[in-house]
């Protein structure tokens, strides 16, 4: 009967150790990588829908083009 009682109380002590030793640390560690994953996935779009509204801009305002001419300088390579 006692040996009974040990036993569930080492049991028991070895599941709160595993608990709030390895599980719940894991959980809030894993939740914070995919938080920094998708923040900087975010940005990462953020950052391309910028480009492509700077490139477009670039490409319809006829101001800021050079007037097209008939010689095109290059560099011949061997």
């Amino acid at each position: 009967m006692i040996f009974r009682i040990i036993l569930y109380a080492f049991l028991a002590y070895v599941l709160y150790k595993i608990i709030f030793d390895l599980v719940i640390p894991v959980y809030k560690t894993t939740r914070q990588f995919k938080k920094g994953f998708r923040e900087m996935h975010n940005r990462m779009n953020d950052h391309m829908e910028q480009q492509q509204k700077s490139s477009q801009e670039n490409n319809t305002s006829p101001s800021s083009q050079k007037p097209a001419g008939d010689y095109i300088d290059f560099e011949e390579i061997k």
